[in-house]
C-alpha cells in the first residue's frame, strides 16, 4: 500500500448503486442484462464465461464460500448439467430461470421468497468470485496498518457476512499483536430510520480500529 502515514481511513466495501441499477452490467435481477458482474468491464472474465470453466463441485464451493447458499449443490448441478446439454446461460434472466426451475420442489407457500433469496445469493457469490473481492479485501486489511500513522483510525463498512468476518478477524489479529490499541467489540448496525431512508443499508456492518 503506497500511502501514508494517514490519520484516518474510511473504506466502503459496497457496490455502487449506479452499477447495480445499470442492466448492462448484469448486477440486477429485476431487468434482464448480460451475465457479466465485473466491476471493471475491461478486466477479467464475465460470469457467463467463468461458469463454463467450472465443474459442479467448484461451482458449489463458490456458492457456499461466498454466499452460504443452502441449495448450492442442487443449483450448481443444474447449471453444469444445463451447460452440458447446450443450454445458453449468458443473461441474468437465463440464470435466474435455472435457479427457479431447480427450486420448484419447495413448498408453494414460501417458494417465491426462498427462490428470490437464492437468486440474490448466487448472483452475489458469482460477483465476488469474478472480481476476487475477498482476495482484494484480504490484501487491503493486511497492508492497512502500514498506511496508518500512530493513533490513526480506520472505519470499514461491509455489506456481506464474508466481508465482515474478514474485517473482524484481521482487526482482532492485529489487536492481539499490539498493532491496534483498540477495535470495535461488536459491529454497529444501521438504525430503523436509516434502513427506512435507504433500504440498501439494511445489511451494513460498521467496524473500527485504532493503531497503537
Amino acid at each position: 500500500m503506497e500511502a501514508g502515514p494517514l490519520n484516518f481511513v474510511l473504506a466502503d466495501l459496497g457496490v455502487s448503486s449506479m452499477q447495480i441499477d445499470n442492466p448492462d452490467r448484469g448486477f440486477s435481477l429485476k431487468i434482464e442484462g448480460p451475465l457479466d458482474l465485473r466491476l471493471n468491464p475491461k478486466s477479467g472474465k464475465p460470469a457467463s464465461e467463468l461458469i463454463k470453466t467450472l465443474d459442479q463441485y467448484e461451482l458449489e464451493e463458490i456458492f457456499i464460500a461466498n454466499a452460504d447458499e443452502p441449495y448450492a449443490d442442487l443449483i450448481a448441478e443444474a447449471i453444469v448439467t444445463s451447460l452440458k446439454k447446450g443450454r445458453r446461460i449468458e443473461t441474468t434472466a437465463q440464470l435466474k430461470d435455472i435457479i427457479k426451475e431447480t427450486l420448484e420442489f419447495l413448498p408453494k407457500n414460501d417458494r417465491v421468497e426462498k427462490t428470490k433469496k437464492a437468486c440474490q445469493r448466487c448472483f452475489q457469490a458469482l460477483r465476488i468470485e469474478v472480481n476476487d473481492e475477498f482476495g482484494v479485501l484480504d490484501k487491503f486489511l493486511e497492508k492497512l496498518p502500514e498506511a496508518l500513522a500512530p493513533g490513526g483510525k480506520v472505519a470499514i463498512l461491509s455489506f456481506h457476512s464474508g466481508e465482515d468476518r474478514r474485517v473482524k478477524k484481521a482487526f482482532q489479529a492485529f489487536y492481539r499483536q499490539g498493532i491496534y490499541s483498540s477495535v470495535a467489540p461488536e459491529p454497529i448496525r444501521p438504525s430503523a430510520q436509516e434502513i427506512f431512508s435507504n433500504p440498501r443499508a439494511r445489511s451494513t456492518k460498521f467496524r473500527w480500529a485504532i493503531k497503537a
